[in-house]
């Protein structure tokens, strides 16, 4: 299976820059985007059934406009579950899960810390994640869980980490929190293909960040520990320019 998560920073823009063509190069059996802001009556979904997607799960915030996930898939899954059911968590529509047997993709959009109030929000959501993920991993432990975390994880996955360290995104409290979400059962998969790799996955829209490659690696594929001997390969995909980010690459062998 060939995972791809993108934060594609609006559907509808995305479309324009031509994703579909992207898409279609790509190939990949599932692809979990985030950021979608958008509802499924304000875009065509038939042009993914076209390139072979013919299984599209839409799960748009309420806000119009604003955050939302989606998995668009080439193989029709047993079940899929919208958000978690804690209500403050879904309103946002932030977190939606396919089920492929007995293992479960979800698309996943951390909120980002852009002042206090969403700070203190982010941090409720993220001790509320995590104990929703480890229930979750009692139920369903082959889990891939891709997407935006809204953090980057060590100095490494981060272009300026001694400037940006009081900065929302580098936080020493959200690093702590994303080595407890990994400690509680799961795996980097790029890190664990790529331990040492300097690559970054979103770059601002100011300064010719993008340029200077002055970004942030944002965007992970955590893999259960269940399925960590299927992990076969872990790419950051830099040449798509659909997005402020760019698309990750999972690939899982049988």
């Amino acid at each position: 299976m060939v995972i791809v998560s993108y934060n594609v920073n609006g559907i509808r823009a995305a479309l324009r820059k031509d994703l579909l063509r992207w898409l279609q190069q790509a190939n990949a059996d599932v692809v979990c985007l985030q950021e979608i802001k958008a509802t499924p009556e304000q875009f065509d979904e038939k042009v993914f059934h076209e390139i072979g997607y013919k299984y599209c799960y839409w799960y748009p915030a309420e806000k119009k406009g604003y955050s939302g996930v989606a998995i668009l898939s080439k193989i029709e899954p047993d079940a899929v579950t919208y958000g978690t059911g804690i209500p403050y968590m879904d309103k946002e529509g932030r977190n939606l899960r396919a089920d492929f047997g007995d293992v479960s993709v979800m698309s996943l959009y951390l909120p980002s810390g852009t002042n206090d109030a969403r700070l203190s929000f982010k941090f409720t959501y993220m001790d509320d994640f995590y104990t929703y993920m480890q229930n979750l991993l009692k139920e369903r432990n082959k889990m891939v869980v891709c997407g935006d975390y809204n953090i980057c994880h060590e100095p490494i996955d981060i272009h300026d980490p001694v400037r940006l360290k009081r900065v929302s995104g580098f936080l020493p409290e959200e690093r702590e929190w994303l080595s407890k979400f990994i400690a509680g059962g799961f795996i980097d998969s790029f890190r664990h293909i790529h331990p040492e790799k300097e690559q970054y996955s979103w770059w601002s829209y100011r300064a010719n960040a993008r340029e200077r490659n002055k970004g942030w690696r944002l965007d992970y594929h955590m893999v259960s520990e269940a399925l960590k001997s299927a992990i076969s390969r872990a790419v950051i995909l830099q040449e798509a320019y659909h997005s402020d980010h760019c698309p990750v690459m999972l690939e899982l062998k049988a």
